[in-house]
């Protein structure tokens, strides 16, 4: 007796599926068919796609949804029970697994009973050499007609077919060079670090100008008020800044009655000395504090001219901010401002101790400005530090004076940038590994 033939719209319908299959064009869009499209066919609750990874299994695609949240809960507990689920796979036959004629561990089962039905429907994909490439699952309350089963052969083979395709492009794009070919980019690696350039260190720069007069307090007191602005141009005798004379003022007025008061005193005595002999004893003492007298108030008018402070010489007042000073208590010597020459422009370069390369008096210097970054300013060092010192920064670092080739009008003093020194020339090996050189060297004391 022959077995009855299927019907012929199964036969089309699983034709349409394989050609589906055949069409897509990387291993999402066949994943996105093989979970949606034999619905009709098999009305599944849920259809679940993984990739083999490995040793474990990766979901790929879910019946349904365009992009399944990893972190749910469902998704959490479906990562133990496929690994649960591919043990019970030996072949790479399909299998239904049903609920009752298994005993999943506790945890697996709980789950099993909240969000599956009462079987599954598993189909292992593998390629030629019979290795897993993914795993098929179907939700369904009961096994699939016998009838269909054999049907579905040809259409799971086509999948296992055209992943198994996009497989070996994968593989094809992870080219792995061979040993001669190693070896080639490892000569090639060796010649490269082998080839001579120039040691280079960046560091940061300020314009400034050589030629610069530091104006100090000449006395102690009170700053009353800043007369220039900073940055100001300034000609000779120009008022930079005053000190306040309120206590100046108030000792020359008490100095000058106790001179009157030494004067009449001593004069007191001079009449006396006629009739007294005794009172000739006291004219040279009083002479003597009448003479400190006026010293010491010939010191304080010579102390109020010096309260207001003018410029020795033309150039540009360089200060921070004028609100910085007012009414600040300042001691003799110390540095107020700094009467700079703009016409002679220098860099002022802070080269960290880190970064430190050798360098030499007429070494050459870059300067980019960050306000004129495509008009970089050329140089030669001047002068270095021996000695490194930390900086405003808190950063540790060496002073270097380098000169500006030319009159540029962009360098104007005060603006910033970045600095890079030319040193010797050195392979590029160790131009790249000095720096760690030198760690594993204080990390090691070798």
């Amino acid at each position: 007796m022959t077995e009855p033939l299927p019907h012929p719209q199964l036969l089309l319908a699983i034709a349409a599926l394989r050609d589906r299959a055949l069409a897509a064009d990387s291993l999402n869009a066949l994943g996105f068919s093989i979970a949606n499209d034999p619905y009709p066919l098999l009305q599944y609750h849920q259809a679940l796609v993984f990739q083999q990874q490995g040793q474990s299994l990766e979901l790929l695609c879910v019946s349904g949804l365009a992009r399944p949240s990893e972190d749910s809960p469902y998704l959490v507990w479906l990562q133990r029970a496929v690994r649960w689920i591919a043990t019970q796979l030996d072949d790479d036959q399909p299998r239904w697994l049903g609920r009752d004629a298994l005993t999943p561990p506790a945890d697996i089962a709980e789950g099993w009973a909240e969000w599956w039905p009462k079987g599954l429907w598993c189909i292992p994909l593998h390629d030629r050499d019979g290795q897993r490439l993914g795993l098929v699952l179907f939700l369904l309350d009961a096994a699939p007609a016998p009838a269909l089963q054999p049907l579905f052969e040809g259409l799971w083979r086509t999948w296992a077919h055209c992943w198994a395709s996009f497989a070996r492009q994968r593989r094809l794009l992870r080219w792995r060079p061979g040993k001669r070919q190693l070896l080639l980019a490892l000569a090639v690696a060796v010649a490269l670090l082998l080839v001579p350039v120039r040691q280079t260190a960046l560091a940061p720069a300020e314009i400034v100008s050589r030629e610069a007069m530091i104006i100090s307090s000449p006395i102690d007191g009170v700053i009353q008020s800043m007369q220039v602005r900073p940055n100001q141009p300034v000609e000779k005798d120009t008022p930079l800044f005053s000190l306040d004379e309120t206590t100046l003022n108030s000792r020359a007025e008490v100095l000058g009655k106790e001179v009157a008061v030494a004067d009449a005193e001593l004069m007191a005595a001079s009449q006396r000395a006629f009739d007294n002999p005794q009172s000739k004893s006291e004219l040279t003492l009083l002479h003597g504090r009448v003479q400190q007298r006026r010293a010491e108030l010939a010191a304080v008018k010579a102390q109020l001219q010096r309260t207001q402070v003018r410029a020795p010489r033309a150039g540009v007042a360089v200060y921070s901010d004028p609100n910085d000073w007012l009414g600040k208590p300042v001691s003799t010597g110390e540095r107020i401002l700094l009467i700079a020459e703009p016409k002679q422009p220098a860099m002022l370069i802070q080269l960290p101790v880190a970064d430190a390369i050798a360098l030499e008096p007429g070494a050459e210097v870059t300067l980019f400005l960050t306000a004129y970054p495509l008009t970089p300013l050329k140089g030669k060092v001047l002068e270095t530090s021996y000695q490194a010192q930390a900086n405003e920064e808190g950063v540790v670092a060496y002073r270097l004076l380098a000169s500006i080739d030319g009159q540029p009008e962009h360098a104007r003093l005060g603006l910033h940038g970045t600095a890079r020194l030319y040193g010797e020339r050195v392979v590029l090996g160790y131009y790249l590994l000095r720096r760690p050189f030198a760690a594993l060297r204080a990390w090691s004391g070798l």
